[in-house]
């Protein structure tokens, strides 16, 4: 499986509202980052789907290597 690029090797901090559905860019080509534009199309990721259960902040994965996305869990700092 193809690896996907890696878009920033920090974490996007997003202040999220609950209940609303934010849809993560898992390819790492979206112009919109952490978000989808759409720029996987024809590719092998798709955005995955996240719904706030609180509003906060939360960090997005940036570099498209975290085992817990689309949250970061410090897996940029390996790059």
């Amino acid at each position: 499986m193809s690896k996907p690029n890696v878009a920033a090797k920090t974490p996007f901090a997003v202040d999220v509202e609950i209940g609303k559905d934010y849809y993560w860019c898992a390819c790492g080509l979206s112009k919109a980052q952490p978000f989808c534009d759409g720029s996987h199309k024809g590719g092998a990721f798709v955005p995955m789907k996240y719904t706030a259960d609180t509003s906060k902040t939360v960090y997005f994965c940036g570099c498209k290597q975290s085992k817990n996305t689309p949250l970061c869990d410090g897996s940029h700092k390996a790059l």
